[in-house]
């Protein structure tokens, strides 16, 4: 890789359900020690929660977060409870919903609406067909059968908790996947804007670039890191 090499080890936040070995490649190409979050499983847990067992599993202070999807969500509650061991903050394809609003409400209106309808009728578990067409769309079969058979339900409140007032890093950024139909390229311009101006790059990707593109993924995450 043509950038700096990485210092400070990163704490990677997953999206909804997704199992830790989606950031495998990316990791192995960041010459810096790592740590998926794992996350709660209890259906009462709330994002207070989410936020509280990732920070006991985070590296040593100061940290970078490198968080994904609804992983944002769970970012901003850190820099809310612990704003002074967060180093870095990029959002790769996240969520970052204004203080006092959640993750749901940050969502458009009809995906808004088919996600309360299926959370009441079904759980946090989105439809087989669901998880093809939108997280997994871009991938091969062999993969998107391995995330679909792996997919663990979240507690309802990662979804429906406001996040608090919170300031994040003043070293922020955020990349956008352009062919992602999970979180639509306009959707993450706005998370982006409410995550502060600064590093911004974009990669032709579904919404899942670290299985998709690893390598490119992994070289951005390093450039954020080197642009300190």
């Amino acid at each position: 890789m043509d950038t700096e090499p990485l210092t400070t080890p990163i704490l990677f936040l997953s999206g909804a359900g997704l199992p830790a070995w989606i950031w495998d490649e990316v990791r192995a190409a960041l010459p810096v020690y790592s740590v998926v979050a794992a996350y709660p499983r209890r259906a009462d847990a709330t994002l207070r929660d989410y936020a509280d067992t990732a920070l006991a599993q985070a590296p040593a202070d100061p940290f970078t977060i490198v968080a994904h999807s609804i992983g944002g969500v769970v970012a901003s509650q850190i820099a809310s409870t612990a704003p002074e061991r967060v180093n870095g903050l990029l959002g790769i394809a996240a969520s970052f919903p204004t203080a006092g609003t959640s993750f749901l409400a940050a969502s458009p209106t009809p995906q808004r609406v088919l996600l309360s309808l299926i959370m009441r009728l079904a759980g946090t578990r989105p439809p087989e067909k669901a998880i093809r067409a939108g997280q997994c769309a871009g991938l091969d079969e062999e993969i998107t059968a391995r995330i679909v058979a792996e997919f663990e339900p979240e507690s309802s409140r990662l979804y429906r908790d406001n996040v608090p007032a919170r300031t994040f890093p003043t070293h922020s950024g955020y990349v956008v996947t352009t062919a992602d139909r999970q979180l639509p390229e306009a959707l993450q311009h706005k998370h982006a804007t409410e995550l502060g101006p600064g590093f911004r790059r974009e990669l032709p990707t579904g919404h899942l670039p670290m299985l998709q593109d690893p390598a490119a993924l992994a070289k951005t995450i390093q450039k954020f890191t080197a642009s300190a």
